[in-house]
């Protein structure tokens, strides 16, 4: 059976006060019902913890050494309590973010790197991950996704422009292999796979042409779990790879990667911040929300 802890701090109060009228005005509750939960707390103990005269209250010798007790741990819970709430209306403490890495490098850290400058007793942790998460779960402040795989139950602020993904592969891979002229042609090529999560499956390609959407499970040699290496495995002309158009936009004018299939191409909602809805942000969360609503 657990402990009753308001009792005790009921008694420390009347301890402090020497007086029941007092102690029962500081807590706000009926002088009765003080008397009463001091009598149940002296009983539940086995001994009397208080004198009580007509003038005053003060504590037997087992009260005391009760008193010695509570005092310096109810004063440092006070403390530690204090220090917390000064978080409420300060600029401080980690926030911790899920987030691809393709989001983190083309998104987050240049928008944060430079701003955060300002905030040095703001920490951000980001954790890299290709997946959808859990945020709840995994004690996230926040995550970072397309807009269009937010979870309705969550708050979520656009943080970047629409999202384009492309198909690319090397000119000498074309050259042999041959450019498809529809997505699915892309079933006799040697596709460069991405796999989100440890345990999800391959992504699908999703491809659009003139309200027509289509999704394509292609195949491969090789499955990776970033974006970055799959971009080396299409300069080294192992296959195609399908890619946010950020990513390879530079390479396309060097003449590093060419595109493909460029009429169905599709549009994304641009990256969201998500958060629960059901609570209460940060100074420090919204600030970093702040920061990355600016763009780049």
């Amino acid at each position: 059976m657990r402990e009753n802890f308001n009792d005790y701090l009921a008694f420390v109060m009347v301890a402090q006060q020497k007086s029941f009228t007092r102690a029962a005005t500081k807590l706000g509750i009926s002088q009765s019902t003080l008397s009463h939960i001091i009598r149940r707390l002296e009983e539940r103990m086995g001994m009397p913890l208080l004198m009580r005269t007509t003038r005053r209250v003060s504590t037997t010798e087992k009260g005391e050494m009760l008193l010695q007790i509570l005092q310096p741990r109810i004063d440092s819970i006070e403390s530690d309590i204090s220090s917390l709430l000064r978080f409420r209306n300060t600029l401080a403490g980690t926030v911790r973010l899920t987030a691809s890495d393709h989001m983190i490098h083309v998104c987050l850290w240049p928008k944060l790197a430079a701003a955060l400058r300002d905030y040095p007793d703001i920490k951000v942790e980001f954790s890299q991950q290709n997946g959808f998460v859990d945020i709840i779960e995994g004690q996230f402040d926040a995550g970072i996704r397309v807009g269009d795989d937010v979870m309705k139950d969550m708050v979520a602020v656009r943080i970047g422009p629409d999202l384009r993904f492309v198909v690319v592969g090397a000119p000498h891979y074309l050259e042999r292999a041959g450019v498809p002229l529809h997505p699915t042609d892309l079933h006799a090529h040697n596709c460069i796979n991405i796999r989100l999560s440890p345990n999800g499956s391959l992504y699908a390609w999703e491809f659009e042409r003139e309200g027509h959407e289509l999704k394509v499970k292609v195949d491969g040699q090789l499955i990776f779990s970033s974006v970055y290496p799959m971009l080396a495995a299409v300069s080294d002309g192992y296959g195609l790879a399908y890619m946010p158009e950020s990513l390879v936009a530079e390479g396309i004018k060097k003449g590093i990667y060419r595109e493909v299939l460029k009429d169905w191409s599709p549009c994304f909602t641009g990256y969201h911040i998500y958060y629960p809805s059901r609570r209460q942000i940060s100074p420090a969360l919204s600030k970093v929300i702040e920061i990355l609503r600016q763009p780049i």
